[in-house]
């Protein structure tokens, strides 16, 4: 089975057929996905101006996509190596007990689903790098009460529904995304539990 970065040469190959590159592009998205792969796609082609379901796009166009999502991915390898240098010191240091950052990330390993997005056609319209470095900053700093990619605080609802892990977690109807419990205050979390999704803009 191929990997990214096999699969990302393959899409950036001017001497490829363009229905291929663009089918590598897309198998691009089993191996690093943040919004999800259906949501993560649909975020690509928007901001590179292509359709969903345009199977011969323009060189250049598939070329920013993948340029984005490949800054993306160098992000949040970085977060991981990081994180994992983290928990190796911890170790050494007698503490083995993972925290809630931790079991959140254990869900999101390799950057599959690290902000999911439930609804495939809501995301973030910034660059997935910048959504990122936005998540990361917030997991590396104390919880706050808004949402860390849009910071919007009164859009957040409780899901119990979610199709990807964890299956219950506090949405924000602003951006999208499912936001990780561990980078959300106590009384955030407990006020996203009290608002009906179906209240939201009401």
């Amino acid at each position: 089975m191929a990997g990214f970065r096999s699969l990302a040469r393959q899409a950036r190959d001017p001497r490829g057929d363009l229905a291929l590159r663009r089918y590598s592009l897309r198998k691009c998205l089993e191996r690093f996905a943040p919004y999800g792969h259906r949501a993560t796609w649909d975020h690509l082609c928007s901001r590179a101006g292509f359709g969903p379901e345009d199977r011969s796009p323009e060189p250049a166009r598939l070329m920013a996509a993948l340029d984005e999502l490949e800054e993306a991915r160098a992000v949040w390898l970085a977060y991981e190596e990081a994180f994992a240098a983290r928990r190796r010191r911890e170790k050494h240091d007698g503490l083995r007990r993972p925290g809630q950052v931790d079991d959140w990330h254990r869900l999101t390993w390799g950057g599959c689903g690290v902000a999911w997005c439930e609804d495939p056609y809501v995301h973030p319209s910034e660059p997935l790098a910048d959504v990122l470095r936005r998540l990361i900053d917030a997991l590396e700093h104390e919880p706050g009460k808004v949402c860390p990619v849009c910071a919007h605080s009164g859009r957040l609802v409780w899901r119990h529904d979610l199709t990807h892990e964890p299956k219950s977690a506090p949405v924000c109807t602003g951006c999208g995304i499912a936001v990780p419990r561990p980078v959300l205050t106590s009384a955030a979390l407990s006020r996203a539990r009290r608002t009906p999704p179906a209240l939201v803009g009401v």
